[in-house]
């Protein structure tokens, strides 16, 4: 009864910031700035599917949730940083496990509280579990991999750098195959290694974040496998339209009810996904919300009653049955597809450098590198700001190239310009990049603008060989298509690629004056994304686009 009246005197404070019944009065523009009856979060982007449930909390308690959407990597470090000091009362990430090796931003942190779990799990194709003869319930990590070593299982899965789901697979893959009975050691890590490079070779899908990665598989098919989080994976399954199947080599004779009962199909919906959580352990987020320290009182009473509002029992209710998570509330039971068998849970890194050495290994040594071709507008409407603003993104950039990587600049105007590649070579890591900011500064701005001939042209530039890296194509453009080729020929051009080719995705920006419509068109076509360039900096600007990217690439 005592806790309950005090929530209620949380609570009731709030309440005058319930809309009106006779009708809401007009929302503020949102300046970011502190509002009353508002908590302003930097959330990790994959709990945009609680967007419903906090609208709900909203009337529940008249406190109005603003998230900002990011990377849960790149939100320590905006914390760390100190950019993120005074423009948010909480952060809510998919786990603070990150955050806590580092103490700029642990300190920035006086509260989490966990809303809800979840693991990594495994999705694995029905067919390819009978033809690999794997127990779903017996599965390890060092089966996955003897499956990927031999070339028999392929899979997709997100960039650790940028998603926490990539992250905790790296840690739980390596944990797996280093045979560590504790917290990860750099030595772990060195004897992993060859296993490890084995293991990401069999990656053949990547992503920024776990949405998009499910989406991708979706539309592509091309993998047997994906690495992601357990209620991502279940989604998808549940997703699926009744009585159909994205796998080509199954048909409704080749699933059983034994199958079914083991993996948490929904029967109702339909799936090609098995969902296996390897035995020997895996990482799980518990998407703690967690109030900063410079939050106002008023703020951390809000955040305060929304940890109450979504912990209670009718809530946690609602978001395993709605997000597929699992509950944090004992009296709470999963939802119906989750299995109730408990796993290992691997623990965490104990020391930032392990952490990080572990990143640094994936990216410039594990796993395959990238090809990319960065398809340039510079038509004479890009002369001035607009070719500054798009030199400057670029050369920021640089720094952020793995080794290995092939970078192509295809800047075009009324027809292609000209056709660079540069590789970072690992015997020389600062060449390439140096070579990149000088063909760079070296662009100009003359012609018409020439969209689909240069898209084309970056095709035909990658080639056939798209199994040896993750291949992709940027394209920047601040105008309509007014020369070469149309949208219509460009079309008819993609589809006669063959399909090795087409898993190519194209990844327009948004900038000046594009149309929106006509880039999210080629998106679509092609398997990409949409990001936004039109705002002068930070997120949403060039140079935040290009950088946000790079974990697609």
């Amino acid at each position: 009864m005592l806790a309950i009246t005090a929530a209620l005197a949380v609570l009731l404070p709030l309440a005058a910031c319930t809309p009106d019944p006779a009708g809401p009065a007009p929302e503020p523009a949102d300046d970011g700035r502190p509002r009353s009856g508002t908590v302003r979060v930097l959330a990790s982007s994959e709990l945009a599917d609680m967007e419903p449930l906090l609208e709900e909390a909203r009337k529940a308690t008249g406190i109005t949730v603003r998230p900002t959407w990011t990377g849960t990597l790149d939100a320590v470090e905006r914390l760390a940083s100190g950019k993120a000091d005074g423009a948010f009362d909480a952060v809510w990430l998919s786990s603070n496990d990150y955050l806590r090796l580092n103490p700029e931003a642990a300190r920035r942190v006086t509260s989490e509280t966990p809303l809800m779990t979840s693991p990594v799990a495994l999705g694995v194709r029905p067919a390819t579990v009978r033809r690999l003869g794997w127990d779903p319930e017996r599965v390890s990590w060092a089966q996955v991999h003897r499956a990927v070593a031999d070339g028999k299982l392929t899979y997709g899965m997100t960039d650790p750098r940028r998603s926490n789901s990539g992250f905790s697979a790296l840690i739980s893959v390596a944990s797996g195959l280093s045979g560590a009975q504790a917290a990860l050691t750099d030595a772990d890590v060195r004897a992993a290694n060859p296993k490890l490079k084995e293991f990401f070779a069999g990656q053949r899908l990547t992503s920024g974040s776990s949405g998009w990665l499910a989406t991708a598989y979706t539309r592509r098919s091309t993998v047997d496998a994906l690495i992601n989080y357990e209620s991502v994976l279940l989604s998808l399954a549940r997703d699926t339209d009744a009585g159909t199947s994205t796998d080509p080599a199954e048909t409704p004779a080749d699933t059983d009810a034994d199958t079914e009962s083991r993996t948490g199909r929904d029967t109702r919906t339909g799936t090609d996904l098995t969902v296996i959580r390897p035995r020997d352990g895996v990482v799980t987020a518990d998407y703690p919300l967690s109030t900063l320290t410079d939050a106002t009182p008023e703020a951390k009473d809000a955040v305060r009653a929304l940890t109450e509002h979504f912990r209670s029992p009718a809530v946690q209710r609602e978001i395993t049955e709605r997000t597929l998570r699992r509950p944090v509330v004992a009296s709470t039971r999963p939802a119906e597809p989750l299995s109730p068998e408990p796993r290992r849970e691997l623990p965490f890194p104990g020391s930032r450098s392990v952490a990080d050495g572990l990143l640094s290994a994936y990216e410039h040594q594990l796993r395959r590198p990238s090809r990319t071709v960065y398809v340039l507008d510079t038509s004479g409407s890009m002369k001035g700001k607009r070719l500054e603003q798009l030199k400057s993104a670029l050369t920021g950039l640089t720094g952020d190239f793995r080794q290995r990587e092939e970078v192509t600049l295809l800047p075009f105007g009324s027809a292609v310009k000209r056709v660079r590649t540069h590789t970072v070579d690992p015997a020389d890591p600062a060449a390439g990049p140096a070579a990149i900011r000088a063909d760079t500064a070296a662009l100009t701005a003359e012609g018409n603008t020439a969209i689909y001939s240069s898209l084309a042209a970056a095709y035909d530039h990658l080639g056939p060989d798209t199994d040896s890296a993750f291949t992709s194509i940027v394209l920047m453009t601040d105008g309509e298509n007014t020369a070469g080729r149309s949208a219509a020929d460009f079309t008819s051009f993609y589809r006669s690629l063959p399909p090795a080719r087409q898993v190519t995705p194209v990844f327009p920006v948004v900038f000046g004056d594009s149309d929106r419509s006509e880039l999210d068109r080629i998106a679509a076509l092609t398997g990409g994304r949409l990001f936004d360039g039109t705002k002068e900096h930070g997120p949403g600007s060039l140079e935040g686009a290009f950088e946000e990217i790079r974990g697609y690439q």
